[in-house]
């Protein structure tokens, strides 16, 4: 580890502090989502999908869109400011790329099924396996979601090591 100031040592906690926050403000968001929004939709395909339509239900996509890019912002931040210190960048280069790949994933599987699942809405005719396909999407964002808490619960321990650092 190189030469540290105390400078550097504060600038790498704030931002380390505030990509954390962020993101436990965000796993708020997608529990919150998760547990009561997203039951809504899926319960009966496709007479709820009317709640993802933009202009007529609970559109969340400039929300989400503003929230993840907030926070991947800050993420990087956080990786530039830690970059001296060896432990701490290491974990949040592994954190992050696991953060990355759920984003992946997320745009890849889950929103264009909340796109098409908005296209339904807007012409039934579309419906093809219905129950099927909105069951999956829910269980795998269970999963999608618990990974991203937990990616938010393994930055706590690099905060206590920031913070270790000055004694």
């Amino acid at each position: 580890m190189e030469n540290i100031t105390a400078s550097y040592l504060t600038r790498a906690e704030l931002w380390l502090c505030i990509t954390t926050l962020i993101y436990f403000l965000m796993n708020g968001a997608q529990i919150f989502e998760t547990l009561v929004f997203v039951p809504k939709w899926t319960a009966s395909p496709p007479d709820n999908f009317k709640l993802l339509l933009d202009g007529r239900g609970a559109s969340l996509k400039f929300f989400w869109i503003i929230f993840h890019s907030l926070h991947e912002i800050t993420f990087i931040l956080a990786i530039v400011f830690c970059w001296k210190i060896d432990p701490v960048r290491n974990w949040l280069l592994i954190l992050f790329a696991v953060h990355f790949a759920v984003r992946v994933w997320t745009l890849s599987y889950f929103a264009p099924n909340i796109i098409a699942f908005q296209k339904i809405a807007e012409t039934p005719t579309l419906a093809k396996d219905l129950i099927n396909r909105t069951s999956l999407w829910q269980t795998l964002n269970y999963i999608r979601v618990a990974i991203f808490i937990a990616v938010s619960i393994g930055l706590i321990p690099l905060c206590f090591k920031l913070f270790n650092l000055r004694h």
